[in-house]
């Protein structure tokens, strides 16, 4: 994705609404990818200004009360991500859509903040704990508990699918071996 200078994207949006040129011409004529970015900055520039065309250069946080606040309103409403983002003052609308998909895939916890970076692994986790104090600390984070949980249902499946393989198992061998008796009870009475 290419990125455009401020003074670029304002030029293009000017042309669009005080000369009347169409977003696909402006597109095609300034060798933009699509013809739906130009409408985008024209929307951000009617509602924002010009910050509506600046980059952010700093990564906006939003609360987990915010964001669930958000939700909320996009599923009890019948409003679009962009007239809801615009309705909060927020420039990115896309946002949104990632907040309501991360809420219908996993909950309200989808929403929280995730740590970021690599995970410690548990060997160097433990002997940090036990050399710093002899207390035993738990980690009761609903993330933690939440991977927990299912690290156990993957490992009760598991353990159900060997049973049952387990189980297959035998039931062929005490088939095979009575196959294997009855042929010889049938040769015996042949003879």
């Amino acid at each position: 994705m290419a990125k455009y200078s401020f003074e670029f994207k304002k030029k293009v949006v000017l042309e669009y609404i005080n000369n009347g040129i169409g977003s696909t011409t402006l597109a095609s004529k300034y060798d933009i990818s699509t013809e739906k970015q130009v409408r985008n900055w024209v929307h951000a520039y009617k509602e924002f200004g010009d910050n509506g065309l600046m980059r952010s250069r700093r990564k906006e946080q939003y609360s987990f009360e915010y964001k669930l606040y958000v939700v909320e309103l996009y599923l009890s409403t019948e409003v679009s991500y962009e007239e809801l983002a615009i309705a909060e003052g927020i420039k990115n609308h896309s946002m949104i859509s990632r907040w309501v998909s991360a809420f219908r895939t996993a909950g309200p916890d989808g929403l929280r903040q995730r740590k970021m970076g690599r995970k410690k692994t548990l060997s160097t986790d433990c002997k940090k704990r036990s050399s710093s104090n002899n207390e035993t600390v738990v980690d009761t984070s609903a993330e933690h508990v939440k991977e927990l949980e299912d690290e156990l249902l993957k490992l009760r499946i598991e353990n159900a699918y060997l049973k049952e393989l387990r189980r297959l198992r035998l039931e062929e061998e005490t088939l095979l071996k009575e196959q294997r008796e009855s042929s010889i009870a049938s040769e015996e009475n042949s003879n």
